[in-house]
């Protein structure tokens, strides 16, 4: 039985060395799409549930904060045109 838990503790350890995680933060990942709608909502700050024209009308807010004549940069422009461009790639389609 030690033999089994020594085995299972160095399974553990060379999975932290060679991941950089260890097992059991693999079952808590979230899929990475999941995870950057996520990021995007927060960024615009808009809720799961949110319409086309609420993610156009929090985008425009947040270009209006972050654009470079206003003190922002050019990358967070375009991180918000991508999480703009995400979230309403991801919205059903009413078709």
């Amino acid at each position: 039985m030690l033999r089994y838990i020594l085995i299972a503790g160095l399974a553990c350890l060379c999975c932290k060395m060679f991941f950089g995680r260890w097992p059991w933060e693999f079952a808590s990942a979230q899929p990475a799409r999941r995870q950057a709608l996520s990021r995007a909502r927060s960024l615009l700050g808009v809720s799961a549930t949110a319409s086309r024209s609420e993610v156009i009308e929090a985008h425009k807010r947040r270009v209006a904060m972050v654009h470079p004549d206003r003190g922002g940069t050019n990358d967070q422009v375009h991180e918000a045109n991508a999480a703009r461009d995400l979230l309403i790639g991801d919205l059903p389609d009413l078709n």
